[in-house]
Parts: C-alpha cells; sequence; structure tokens
C-alpha cells in the first residue's frame, strides 16, 4: 500500500459486535484512580546534606554524607534531605528509608560512581525474573511514604560505563531466564561480581505511597524508574534525557494505583512499559497484576510510546492513557506484547486522543512477540478500546493485530483512528469480535469521482 495512493475508509462496525465490548466511562475510572492514590506523607524535620560534609564540586565522593543524612532523618522518623546547587558525587547507592524526601534545589545534580564494587548485591528483578544483582543506584525496599523532588538532575553517568556491559550480559540473561523456569530458590539466583546484568537508575521494591515530581533523569545504565511489587505512586512533572540501551523511562512491574502525568520523555528505549512478572515465577504471582494506572498529559519521545510486555505473566489490566501526544521518530506508538511462554492476560486498556507524529508503526498488538515461546502458556489479550488516535505517517503498518491460534485477541474496539499515509494499511490475524468506526489511513475519500 503506497501512501500517495492508497486511502483506507472504515466508517461502520464491522462483525457486528460493537455491543460485545465493554462500556466505561473513562473520565469517571481515571478520577476514581487518581483519588485513591495516597501520597507521602513526609515529617517536617530538613537536613542538608553539606552539613554531613558533602561537597558540590562534582569531584568530592559524598557518599558517606548522604548516608548520614538518610540516617539522621530516619533517628526523626523522617524528614528532608536537601540537595543544594552543585555537583554530587556519590560512589555508591542512595539506599532510602520511610518517611523521607530526597530534594534537589535548582542546579543541584547528583552524579552516580560506576564501579560495581561499591555497589552491594540487593534483593531486585532483572528483565521479569527477581533474583540478588547490584542495587540500583537509588534504591527503597519496603519503605512507605517517600519522595524524590525538586528541579535538579539525577546523573547516572553510564554512557561510557555501565553501558560496556550490553554486549556482555547475554549469558547472564539467559541464565536467569532459566533459574526463572526451573524455579530455582530465589536464594540461589545471585549475581554481583563476575556477572553483566546492569542495574537499574531508580527502584522501589515492596513499597507504598512514592512520589517522583520534577527532577531530571540523565545517563542510566539500565531501566531508569523501575516500581516492582508497589503501590500508591505518583509520578509528574520528570524530564528525561536517557539515551544508553534498554534506558526505559517508567516500568511498572507488579505495580498498582499508579499516576504517570506531564511527563517530558526522551528515551534510548520505551517511554512507559507496564509489567508483570516473566514466565513461571510470574504465573505464580498471578495475585500481583500491574493494574490502575493512569498515563495523561504526557509527551512522548524515544523507541516506543506505551508498551504492555512483554514480561507481562501476572497479568496488566485497568489501565488508561489519555490526552498524550509525541515528537520525533518512534519505532511503535502503542505496542503490546507477549508470547507464548508467558501466559496471564492483558485486558481492559483505554488509549484515548493521541497523537503521533511519525511512527514505524502506529498501533501493534502481538501475542507472538520476536517468535518466541515454546507454545504452551499463550497470553489473552481481551477489552481494549483504542478512540481518537492520529499519526503523520507509519513508514510499516498504521494497524497490526496478531493473536494466538488458542487465544485470539477478541473484544478491541478501534474508533476514529487517523493515520495519513502508511506503506501498510491493516493487518489482523487470530482475532475476532474487532469493532472499528471512522478508520482512515491515507486520504480521506468522500464523494466519488465521476465518469468523464
Amino acid at each position: 500500500m503506497k501512501s500517495n495512493s492508497f486511502y483506507f475508509v472504515l466508517l461502520l462496525c464491522f462483525n457486528v459486535l460493537c455491543s460485545q465490548t465493554k462500556s466505561v466511562d473513562k473520565k469517571v475510572e481515571i478520577e476514581r484512580i487518581v483519588n485513591s492514590i495516597q501520597l507521602p506523607v513526609i515529617p517536617k524535620y530538613q537536613v542538608t546534606v553539606t552539613q554531613f560534609g558533602a561537597k558540590g564540586d562534582s569531584v568530592t565522593n559524598c557518599k558517606a554524607a548522604f548516608d548520614k543524612a538518610m540516617k539522621a532523618c530516619a533517628k526523626k522518623q523522617g524528614g528532608t534531605i536537601i540537595v543544594p546547587k552543585g555537583v554530587y558525587t556519590i560512589n555508591g547507592p542512595i539506599h532510602f528509608v520511610s518517611n523521607v524526601k530526597l530534594h534537589l534545589e535548582t542546579g543541584a545534580k547528583i552524579r552516580f560512581g560506576s564501579n560495581p564494587d561499591d555497589y552491594p548485591l540487593v534483593l531486585t528483578s532483572w528483565e521479569g525474573t527477581m533474583l540478588y544483582n547490584y542495587s540500583p543506584l537509588i534504591y527503597g525496599n519496603n519503605v512507605e511514604n517517600v519522595a524524590i523532588t525538586g528541579n535538579g538532575i539525577i546523573d547516572g553517568e553510564a554512557k561510557d560505563t555501565w553501558i560496556k556491559w550490553k554486549p556482555l550480559e547475554g549469558k547472564d540473561k539467559e541464565l536467569s531466564r532459566e533459574m526463572n523456569h526451573t524455579n530455582v530458590p530465589l536464594k540461589e539466583r545471585v549475581f554481583g561480581k563476575g556477572h553483566y546484568l546492569r542495574p537499574q537508575l531508580i527502584q522501589f521494591l515492596d513499597s507504598k505511597n512514592i512520589l517522583l515530581e520534577d527532577v531530571k533523569i540523565e545517563d542510566s545504565p539500565f531501566w531508569c524508574v523501575h516500581l516492582l511489587k508497589s503501590k500508591n505512586i505518583t509520578l509528574r512533572g520528570l524530564k528525561y534525557d536517557a539515551q544508553n540501551n534498554n534506558n526505559d523511562g517508567i516500568d511498572p512491574e507488579y505495580s498498582s494505583n499508579i499516576l504517570i502525568e506531564n511527563i517530558k520523555f526522551n528515551n534510548g528505549d520505551d517511554n512507559v512499559a507496564i509489567k508483570a512478572g516473566r514466565d513461571n515465577e510470574g504465573r505464580d504471582n498471578s495475585g500481583f497484576p500491574s493494574e490502575n494506572i493512569v498515563v495523561r498529559n504526557c509527551d512522548f519521545k524515544g523507541l516506543h510510546a506505551i508498551v504492555i510486555g512483554s514480561e507481562m505473566s501476572a497479568g496488566v489490566r485497568n489501565v488508561f492513557v489519555d490526552n498524550c501526544k509525541a515528537s520525533g521518530y518512534l519505532k511503535r506508538g502503542i505496542y503490546i506484547k507477549t508470547n507464548s511462554d508467558r501466559g496471564g492476560y492483558v485486558k481492559d486498556l483505554y488509549f484515548s486522543n493521541i497523537a503521533f507524529g511519525k511512527v514505524e508503526d502506529c498501533i501493534y498488538m502481538t501475542a507472538n512477540y520476536h517468535g518466541e515461546g515454546g507454545g504452551l502458556y499463550p497470553s489473552k489479550i481481551s477489552d481494549i478500546s483504542i478512540s481518537n488516535v492520529s499519526c503523520e505517517s507509519a513508514s510499516n503498518a498504521a494497524i497490526i493485530i496478531e493473536g494466538f491460534p488458542e487465544k485470539k485477541v477478541e473484544n478491541v474496539v478501534l474508533d476514529r483512528i487517523t493515520v495519513k499515509s502508511a506503506k501498510n494499511g491493516m493487518t489482523l490475524t487470530n482475532t475476532q469480535n474487532i469493532s472499528v468506526n471512522e478508520i482512515i489511513i491515507g486520504d480521506k475519500i468522500g464523494v466519488p469521482s465521476s465518469v468523464k
């Protein structure tokens, strides 16, 4: 299909199955989720890292000073740690305690060292498998009422250091997946020294009442913000310039009650990737789906805008994406991906009022991601609404929906989708109950030409 000669207009539903899809008042449901999220409550006590010897000269190792500030807040049952203007080098991680806010004033930058020996092993997850690995650069485990705020910068300093591990990680990645598939006890899944799995920049595990607001995130070793088995999370006003491999912006996993709003993404990978564990381990944690997530008023820029999966074995449901736009070239706009090793489900997703620019594919749903999987655990993709989405051009396809023969994609509504030009239009395979209305791919054609 050539963009300058093809038009594709569907103004009526086909399959006569529109009534079988769920009817949800999106505004009411979004407000219900947002109002249910509890913001952190931080005590009034305050300290400044310079009180404990930190120097913003970009040279001095300020690790001890930040640790002392965190301990001082812990003794007072919480408080705010203020980072004044300056560049603070920290050779090692920041480990949060409960009831603490880290506030970076305008002109403040935290830059992390990259010697692996400075990062102790902690319980974490790597691409959907729980294990012990180098600590994320900012880490909290089983904490509550925590925040990172301010107009400063958090810099992972990874582009010349950690990123060199990318071509070395293959063996360890496969080992982690084998441990998952063979149910190796967690205490035996020990990585770290002699292994090459890069740590996340910011990760909260088994935590609640979390706020990340306004800071700029740069140069992460791996995923930028990983929210793992956590709930009541607000992310707003963040800014990104993270261009390394696997620099996803925000990765909720086994997490719920999340608001992501007013974010300016600029990432080398996915902007938002909603996950829920991998394969055997994920299915064993089916009681912890990622759910009740709102993404709104965001500016997308990167590899993919909104992604579900591919690690989603515990299930993803009740996700709302509204009033967002993209700049630059995206490989894919809306991307739902899983395979026949995952199991689980993706359902009750609502995408509305989204404007993409140039993409490879505008909307892509696949139950056959990379052709992977042995066929024993196909995932169920269903009950998805996509409305009022526009795209300037698609170098490959406007819409692709690909189910699995034994688990077809079903109950999908595509309403008011406009793609001004596309090499290919729409491909639907292994689907049922797909409803479409006002789909325009290419030029909109109305009145037929007359015979001359």
